[in-house]
């Protein structure tokens, strides 16, 4: 089985979470090259339609996660071999449990607020007090970072020298930002990784197992945020995989 199969042009990892933790590690252990990786759902596959920086941020990702059950059907759909669909949370947890064993690591937060930080410093002093916590920095909130927001940022994680950079901002800014400016931090490994702080933080439940599991964990998040998540799942959903039918459509016509 191929690690990676097209779908509408991106090449999603077609590797379980653990392959994808393992693949990471071994990043981080050559310590030679900056790459990063990315989550993949619909909504931010119809994203890049319209913006070409953040399709170029996902094209040119190192390992681009499954994180969506809509992407495990457009697999299903087009013959592919994703079987079940990966969150970031997924590999922030198992990198970190890996890493907790070995010792001798250290992580960069960069996004949210200072209090959301602060909570994350505790709980992983709690859950993997193995792991260093080279620093901290919560970005000004605007649409756009100017060249010396970013220059800041920059700065801040090269004088910590950590070993992974997570970034939590929301997409697209997080993805075109590494994809920006990751030739300029002295980092081996850097994670786009979104909500995950607001979880890991506690500051919103990831939906019950159950719900997970069967690939509905939308459902709740969608019934408490339903303002902010409708288009998501009414819109570009439907829209993602109505394009992935006509992509199979079409080569099917043209074999």
């Amino acid at each position: 089985m191929k690690p990676e199969e097209l779908i509408l042009g991106y090449s999603i990892t077609t590797r379980s979470g653990e392959e994808c933790v393992s693949s990471i590690k071994a990043w981080i252990n050559a310590g030679k090259e900056k790459k990063y990786f990315v989550c993949a759902n619909p909504h931010s596959l119809e994203a890049a339609k319209a913006d070409g920086i953040f399709s170029e941020a996902i094209r040119n990702a190192d390992l681009v996660i499954p994180d969506g059950i809509g992407i495990v059907i457009a697999s299903r759909i087009l013959g592919g071999n994703i079987c079940r669909r990966i969150t970031g949370n997924d590999i922030f947890m198992g990198l970190s449990s890996v890493l907790n064993e070995e010792k001798g690591f250290s992580y960069f937060f960069l996004g949210s607020t200072e209090v959301t930080l602060l909570k994350i410093r505790d709980r992983m002093r709690a859950d993997f007090r193995n792991i260093g916590i080279a620093g901290t920095y919560s970005p000004p909130f605007k649409s756009e970072f100017s060249e010396e927001d970013s220059r800041l940022m920059i700065k801040a994680i090269n004088e910590a020298k950590p070993d992974v950079l997570w970034v939590g901002m929301t997409a697209p800014k997080q993805e075109k930002w590494i994809y920006e400016h990751r030739g300029d931090l002295n980092v081996r490994c850097i994670g786009a990784i979104g909500a995950v702080f607001d979880f890991y933080a506690g500051n919103v439940k990831r939906s019950h197992p159950v719900f997970q599991r069967v690939g509905m964990e939308w459902l709740p998040r969608l019934l408490r945020e339903p303002r902010r998540l409708w288009r998501r799942n009414f819109i570009s959903n439907p829209r993602f995989i109505l394009r992935v039918l006509y992509s199979k459509f079409r080569h099917r016509a043209g074999s």
